[in-house]
């Protein structure tokens, strides 16, 4: 990479562990596609609804040569269950439930990051399947050789 990787946080207090699992991560993605320019990562908390808890949102920034890959990672409803199945909420399990979503977040968005980030480098080496022709099928031929074993002698 030749930028350093940017982290933000925002509507939250910086953990020292999700950042250095994001750098780790950033740093991974040069083994998929080496020309990669710079990473911006955003950690987030969009909203503070205490009944619905505390979810993290991450948001990738990879700039490509000739392109950019963005990844969002949006929290989903499946949390959103699992928080409503814990039998009581305490004021101190924010923190750690917090630090647990997004360390959970940043491994999912780094995963759909290094599939996007898979998919450029395909594209750019011309290895994703064309189809030839005008579309439509021709007559259909039987070889020779397969011929004579099909015929009665």
């Amino acid at each position: 990479m030749i930028r350093p990787v940017q982290v933000t946080f925002r509507n939250m207090q910086p953990f020292d562990g999700v950042e250095e699992e994001i750098r780790a991560r950033a740093a991974g993605l040069d083994t998929f596609y080496p020309n990669i320019i710079g990473c911006r990562v955003l950690v987030e908390v969009p909203h503070r609804h205490r009944g619905r808890g505390r979810h993290v949102r991450i948001r990738i920034e990879l700039a490509l040569p000739g392109d950019d890959v963005v990844v969002s990672h949006e929290p989903t409803l499946h949390g959103s269950l699992k928080d409503v199945e814990r039998e009581a909420h305490h004021k101190n399990d924010d923190i750690e439930a917090v630090h647990k979503q997004a360390l959970m977040a940043v491994h999912e968005a780094f995963d759909a990051a290094r599939r996007r980030l898979e998919d450029f480098a395909r594209r750019q080496r011309a290895d994703v399947k064309t189809h030839g022709g005008s579309g439509r099928a021709g007559p259909r031929t039987i070889p020779e050789e397969r011929s004579r074993t099909l015929t009665p002698s």
